[in-house]
């Protein structure tokens, strides 16, 4: 009977982006491109340390029992492994018994990536990997605030900063893919400089950018009705749906009018209202154009015009047109 194999606890690390080699890694998610990422960077990392690398895909959907003892036994030169494991979520039955049988003793020179998508298909070995194995999240970016933070941890990755309104822009620019977001900060990150401002980002992706509820936000609080106007109609002209604009609208006026006055630190203040410090850093710089009447007006202009979009009135775009008027002539200018 061969000797148990000595178990080894998984570090507790949760960011994909802080993989290390070892024997069982869970990729939680459904993003191919990131879980490219961790399969890259566990296979690179296994040849740094240990000189190769034997890498082996299984189709969890078409599993044949016995499959994943012959691609974790040992080879001829004992080289190191790594075995891939994809779509758990469509996992034959065949894998059950073979999976659960590996997770509660893994070999401690091969790591094995598993990867599952969603749902609750196999979840008596998901719970299994999820006591033993490194959890990692594979969800792809998808609100503005998730496509930003991907922008500004590739930048920190490479040891370069980008401005968070530079951020916000690159991530507006780019769409929804992971994998085009990710050759943008590419590109930056080789071309431009140790820090990334919006001024780069127009250069380089001004012509795609897509006219997003947050930018009509942004110049109307900074007090260009012209400006806001003009974006508010290119906007409906390429179909941009009212509602997500009077919700951009109310989520910059109330955190205006959340930090407005205050005097304590972006950081603490932040923690209290739900935001980021430098939202909050920004909101307060915004706040100084507007009196509290003002503040009030303002909410209570979008506040009318959530209600006309979401069916008390038939022109619903011409109810946005006057919440972005009213905050953007109201105040000092």
């Amino acid at each position: 009977m061969p000797p148990a194999r000595r178990k080894a606890a998984a570090p507790p690390q949760t960011s994909w982006r802080d993989v290390t080699p070892q024997p069982l890694v869970l990729a939680s998610g459904s993003d191919e491109y990131i879980l490219q990422r961790i399969k890259d960077s566990l296979r690179d990392q296994t040849r740094e340390q240990r000189g190769s690398c034997e890498v082996t895909d299984i189709s969890a959907a078409d599993y044949e029992s016995g499959s994943l003892a012959v691609v974790t036994s040992p080879s001829l030169f004992d080289d190191p492994k790594l075995v891939c494991v994809h779509d758990l979520a469509s996992m034959h039955e065949n894998l059950l018994a073979d999976g659960l049988s590996y997770v509660a003793n893994p070999d401690p020179d091969v790591t094995v990536l598993w990867q599952h998508s969603g749902g609750n298909r196999g979840k008596k070995l998901l719970d299994a990997l999820k006591e033993s194995a490194l959890v990692l999240d594979c969800t792809p970016p998808k609100s503005d605030r998730d496509k930003t933070a991907f922008v500004l941890a590739e930048f920190r990755a490479h040891g370069k900063r980008i401005e968070p309104d530079a951020a916000r822009a690159l991530a507006a620019a780019v769409g929804t893919s992971t994998a085009e977001l990710a050759a943008a900060c590419a590109q930056l990150i080789a071309d431009g400089p140790l820090t990334v401002d919006h001024d780069l980002v127009e250069k380089y992706y001004g012509g795609r950018v897509e006219v997003t509820a947050f930018r009509v936000a942004d110049a109307a609080v900074a007090g260009n009705a012209d400006q806001a106007l003009k974006l508010w109609r290119q906007a409906v002209d390429v179909g941009v749906d009212p509602v997500p604009m009077v919700a951009a609208l109310g989520s910059k006026m109330r955190l205006i009018a959340l930090t407005a006055g205050s005097r304590g630190g972006a950081g603490a203040l932040a923690r209290d209202v739900g935001a980021a410090p430098w939202q909050v850093e920004r909101a307060q710089n915004e706040a100084r154009r507007f009196t509290a009447g003002d503040v009030a007006a303002a909410l209570q202009a979008v506040a009318e015009a959530d209600a006309q979009v979401k069916g008390a009135s038939r022109s619903p775009y011409f109810a946005v047109e006057r919440a972005i008027t009213v905050i953007a002539t109201s105040g000092h200018h």
